[in-house]
């Protein structure tokens, strides 16, 4: 009996020719045409194993990873955040229920050091609901923060950022919420780490419409 040789293979040995007819199998697998499975990176604690590939190279195979380094593009601004949750995934719904990290899933990530880099850069405390004085406990009041000192040349600086600067409507929402939502850019099986942008704009736009339209297909 001739088993067949079981293995992920990247060879086109074993395909049919473009006009459908079979090519003859002239020759075995080969060790530089291999394929790995593959990493399937879940949301948890960080755990990445190497692996050793052609050439000496090393690949970080991330299998559980929580944190990133998200970019903010219109304040240039890149900070290290906490990854929440998986919302989307254009390839397949089954990844974000088993909660997978792949490159171009839409993940929420901790708004927390952008909005305290934008309190330092702009003066401007970002989602942060205003209480009123009457309603807030005494507790709260008592354990008040003194406000730092500024020098002028400090206040100058920060009053002409803040001249015809405007956040936009969609990310104060989020701001608010405590999560933003972001895109991975890198490829976590890979190189071992979950990077990738802040969405805004059309992009957010898209994004949006099309989670509300998921959630719409399934209730």
């Amino acid at each position: 009996v001739c088993l067949p040789r079981l293995g992920i293979t990247r060879d086109s040995v074993h395909k049919r020719r473009l006009t459908g007819g079979k090519r003859r199998e002239w020759r075995k697998k080969r060790k530089f045409e291999l394929g790995r499975p593959a990493a399937m990176t879940h949301l948890g604690g960080k755990r990445i194993h190497t692996v050793r590939c052609r050439g000496g190279n090393i690949k970080f195979r991330a299998l559980r990873l929580d944190h990133g380094n998200f970019s903010w593009g219109t304040e240039v601004c890149t900070r290290k955040s906490r990854i929440i949750d998986v919302v989307y995934n254009a390839s397949n719904n089954e990844l974000v229920r088993t909660q997978t990290l792949v490159k171009g899933c839409i993940v929420e990530v901790d708004p927390a050091p952008y909005a305290a880099w934008y309190e330092q850069h702009y003066g401007v405390a970002l989602g942060k609901k205003k209480k009123d004085d009457e309603t807030a406990p005494k507790e709260e009041t008592k354990e008040e923060k003194k406000p730092e000192k500024k020098s002028k040349h400090l206040l100058a600086t920060i009053a002409h950022r803040k001249e015809g600067h405007e956040l936009a409507k969609s990310l104060l929402d989020q701001f608010a919420s405590g999560r933003l939502l972001a895109r991975i850019s890198s490829r976590p099986g890979q190189c071992g780490r979950c990077d990738g942008y802040i969405l805004e704009g059309a992009e957010l736009e898209f994004y949006t419409k099309k989670m509300t339209k998921k959630k719409a297909v399934r209730a």
